[in-house]
């Protein structure tokens, strides 16, 4: 087969990378790709939002199933675009991605369908939100509505917090994504990220993790993109599991199926988990970055048909083959990360880290530049391991940090504390 994978980051080179392992793969593009993709696939310079390149670049290079990485092309309709062209495609509709795409839109697919979460309230004037806050006290949950990239989120655990966090929306800071809020009430416990693949009927959990979204050690400090993650997760037990599927994602997805916009793609499910029982935070449509990583790390080839039969409506007959094992994946970002951060500073010793089944660097945003790899963006390199215990991906994962020489980085160093 020939596959394109739709994406740039850390994310995307996992995918390419788990997918590269599957003898069905023929040849791999991926668009746009970074330095560490280049060195396992093809990389195409076309902007994967943008369905006026993607759909002719597919007809032209012969693509037989493209897997959309991120958010914005969903959004965007890309998946839309290239099944009307008759292109297998992994990834939800434009109107399935309101699930993330609108804030609004989830909370509402969710009082439809009786899944416990947050209560809320949306605003589009600044002053009436800041009276509701002010009504309700902190600690209280202030999100704009439409796609930010990973942030647009405060957890204020003061009111001066939250006013500061709606001037800062509505004052422009995520662009069009703030043109609404909604205000949602702070759920205590333990938050972990469900994973499941649907191909618009049947619902396959496909792994647990936990990422770290904040900057600083001890989970403190602004929230991130993400600092790194470990799967599995173990506070989202069985039990537990079976709870979000029967109370949640399936209610949820027989609603979206009764409006008429079917899902099709991986659904991810950000629980929040207190008292052995799970209530919904968000839903993401696409892979979480970086939970992906480690979730390629433990899957591998087997990825690729996971990810083909839930395209072509076969996930009933699909079976996940997990190892007993574990993963941890670290992110390096650079220094100034989540606020100003330099692009161009050199890192240096990748080239003596193992890249096995057991411990790979992915990178996220990177690029090269006469046989250097340039550090090019906020998140840089997922630094990833598996082990037979949390332990031993813990020690073998921060053994590769320790051989990276990038003085303009930065990472936290107790990934996975709570399961350890």
């Amino acid at each position: 087969m020939n596959i394109l994978v739709l994406g740039g980051g850390g994310r995307e080179h996992a995918l390419a990378w788990a997918i590269k392992q599957n003898p069905k793969c023929d040849r791999l593009i991926v668009a746009p790709g970074n330095a560490g993709i280049a060195a396992i696939a093809e990389c195409a310079a076309i902007n994967p939002e943008d369905a006026a390149q993607v759909v002719p670049f597919c007809e032209e290079n012969a693509i037989d199933f493209v897997v959309i990485g991120p958010e914005a092309p969903l959004a965007a309709g890309v998946a839309d675009a290239l099944r009307t062209a008759g292109i297998l495609c992994f990834g939800p509709s434009a109107a399935a991605a309101r699930l993330e795409s609108s804030k609004a839109f989830t909370k509402q697919i969710c009082d439809a369908a009786g899944a416990p979460t947050a209560g809320w309230a949306r605003f589009a004037d600044v002053e009436a939100a800041k009276a509701h806050v002010r009504t309700h006290g902190a600690p209280i949950v202030v999100k704009a509505d439409g796609l930010a990239a990973g942030k647009g989120v405060i957890v204020a655990m003061t009111l001066d917090e939250a006013l500061a966090g709606l001037d800062e929306i509505f004052g422009g800071a995520f662009g069009t994504a703030g043109a609404e809020v909604v205000i949602e009430e702070f759920m205590q416990g333990e938050e972990a990220s469900f994973f499941v693949l649907v191909d618009g009927e049947t619902v396959l959990p496909i792994g647990t993790a936990q990422d770290h979204k904040r900057v600083g050690e001890g989970d403190t400090g602004p929230n991130t993109g993400g600092m790194g993650a470990y799967s599995p997760a173990p506070v989202l037990t069985d039990a537990i599991a079976r709870q979000a599927l029967d109370e949640i994602v399936r209610p949820t997805m027989a609603e979206m199926a009764r409006r008429g916009t079917p899902y099709q793609g991986v659904l991810y499910a950000g629980l929040m988990i207190e008292n052995g029982r799970a209530r919904l935070v968000e839903y993401n449509v696409r892979f979480g970055d970086p939970e992906c990583q480690v979730l390629m790390m433990r899957l591998g080839a087997q990825a690729l048909d996971l990810l083909l039969a839930c395209a072509e409506g076969r996930l009933a007959e699909a079976r996940v083959n997990w190892a007993d094992d574990h993963a941890m994946t670290v992110v390096m970002a650079a220094n100034g990360y989540p606020g100003a951060y330099q692009k161009g500073s050199e890192i240096r010793g990748l080239d003596s880290l193992p890249e096995n089944s057991a411990s790979m660097v992915f990178h996220a945003g990177t690029r090269a530049d006469a046989g250097r790899i340039l550090a090019n963006g906020g998140r840089v390199l997922n630094v990833t391991a598996r082990g037979e215990t949390l332990a031993q991906a813990h020690q073998r994962a921060y053994a590769m940090v320790d051989g990276i020489d990038w003085p303009g980085g930065f990472c936290r160093r107790d990934i996975g504390w709570r399961a350890l």
